[in-house]
């Protein structure tokens, strides 16, 4: 899914919103995601999950290529944990069908 799909689902089913403002909408919420990441805060959306900046320290590791030491500079690295809500949502659907997953359809 890409973020033009995120603006047309916003459009789609809300309603009272022209194409441009459903595109403003979902701009001005990542830019708040950016932003409040970007001064280290945590992000925790409520049946979703937590959206966590953590500093990495500098390490040594190696080369894959030529297996030559390397430094790894520190750096920030965004971690997601998905809700348990999220977890069971995801799990309930593909899973508990059966190995192939061909019983996945509703109603049947």
């Amino acid at each position: 899914m890409t973020k033009a799909d995120i603006v047309q689902a916003v459009y789609s089913r809300l309603g009272g919103f022209s194409k441009k403002e459903s595109a403003d909408l979902v701009d001005l919420v990542f830019e708040t995601m950016k932003e409040t990441l970007g001064r280290g805060e945590k992000i925790k959306i409520s049946g979703f999950g937590n959206f966590v900046l953590r500093d990495k320290r500098q390490r040594q590791g190696r080369n894959p290529q030529t297996g030559d030491p390397i430094t790894i500079t520190e750096r920030r690295v965004l971690n997601f944990k998905a809700s348990q809500l999220l977890k069971l949502a995801l799990n309930d659907e593909h899973g508990g069908s059966g190995a192939d997953g061909a019983n996945n359809a509703e109603g049947a």
